[in-house]
């Protein structure tokens, strides 16, 4: 059984339930005081306490995603994950084949309400494991391809590309399951409120359980060259993707949303475009970063801050989107943020802010639903069809 299947749990929890009997009824005739009765005791004791703690800690993983797999769990931190010194570190291809491979991993078996029917008719999500060459991150994603993908009138079409990430510490499967990004992008298309675009579904931390905002770690994993190098080029070497930046954009929410308004921001010549619902802008030092991700340099953490770097640098030439609530806890924050961006693009054009906001609503799966259709057609309307097509044969 998969690490993150419900069958494990029930499984589980069903030994943990008979353990409790099983110890209320054989505790009398194990009362004496000799070895083996003792022996029992314990056993019993021992198979309903473990129970219930995998049980436990079964369920936080789910809703969490610390680990998404049991070689996740097993091997934390492996070889692809050693990057000081490493030949990855300079830029030689991993040695494990190809860049995207098919796995079970991330728990799409557990979603029942996928559009059914054939691929030309509902599109296909995917689950792959991309692995980079200049970084040796990897990782389990999922990818949304949408029905023309497979049309043979379009075998021929290189399509756009939407990134969307998750929060932390959620798993891939939070952006299908919690969001249901896949389900609404369908509805949308049907409904001719988005053109036909290919959609990524990552989690922000490719080296958990450490949150790394999507910033390049001091002597740690480099995360935004994974998102702005490794991903793309890894996917494009694998689907009909476009190669132009103006067709590439990025959506996340919660720390996948400050995670997005940073990478476009940062790397204008990777995505042009970004919403970010209910995001943050500036990269925390916590408990969850395990402290500064930028090892004291300075430097590093004001370039990542979304407000300094509008105050102290060229703006990029990217669109933005914020999204959230007026009762959100960083409304003030988001307000600030919304300010800066107003006054560089009345100067300069060809940066540009938008915002959308609900008049009430909380850090939760039931207001980023919410907001998402009206998110996902500004993307749409914000990346430019591909120029670029497939050569003849």
């Amino acid at each position: 059984m998969e690490l993150t299947s419900s069958a494990l749990v029930y499984s589980l929890t069903a030994l943990a339930a008979a353990g409790l009997v099983g110890t209320l009824w054989l505790w009398p005739s194990l009362a004496r005081q000799h070895p083996l009765p003792m022996l029992g005791r314990v056993g019993l004791l021992a198979v309903v306490q473990l129970s219930v703690l995998a049980v436990l800690a079964l369920s936080v993983n789910n809703s969490y995603g610390f680990y998404t797999s049991w070689n996740d769990l097993l091997h934390p931190g492996g070889a692809p994950l050693s990057l000081s010194g490493s030949e990855h570190s300079r830029g030689a291809a991993p040695q494990t084949g190809t860049l995207v491979q098919p796995t079970t991993d991330g728990g799409l078996e557990t979603i029942k309400d996928l559009p059914q029917g054939r691929p030309e008719e509902v599109g296909r999500v995917d689950s792959i494991r991309v692995t980079g060459t200049e970084t040796g991150l990897s990782d389990q994603v999922f990818i949304y391809l949408p029905p023309e993908y497979f049309i043979p009138r379009y075998s021929r079409e290189r399509f756009p590309v939407l990134l969307t990430l998750a929060g932390y510490p959620g798993p891939s499967l939070h952006l299908v399951e919690g969001l249901r990004v896949p389900q609404t992008a369908w509805e949308l298309q049907k409904t001719g409120r988005m053109a036909p675009t290919v959609i990524v579904m990552a989690r922000p931390s490719v080296a958990p359980p450490r949150n790394t905002e999507c910033v390049n770690v001091a002597g740690g994993p480099q995360t935004e060259t994974w998102f702005v190098k490794d991903l793309p080029a890894a996917l494009r070497s694998n689907y009909r993707l476009s190669h132009s930046a103006a067709s590439w954009g990025v959506l996340g929410y919660s720390t996948g949303g400050s995670c997005a308004l940073r990478l476009a921001m940062r790397n204008p010549d990777a995505y042009t475009s970004a919403a970010g619902l209910h995001a943050d802008y500036q990269v925390p030092n916590d408990r969850w970063t395990d402290g500064d991700l930028f090892g004291g340099d300075k430097t590093a953490a004001q370039h990542s801050d979304l407000n300094w770097r509008l105050q102290n640098l060229s703006p990029p030439k990217v669109s933005l989107l914020v999204v959230s609530t007026r009762t959100e806890d960083n409304y003030a924050d988001t307000q600030a943020f919304l300010a800066n961006a107003k006054r560089v693009a009345d100067a300069h054009p060809e940066f540009k802010a938008d915002s959308l906001f609900l008049e009430d609503g909380g850090h939760s799966f039931e207001t980023w639903r919410r907001e998402l259709p009206a998110s996902l057609e500004w993307m749409s309307d914000h990346l430019t069809p591909p120029q670029d097509r497939e050569p003849r044969q």
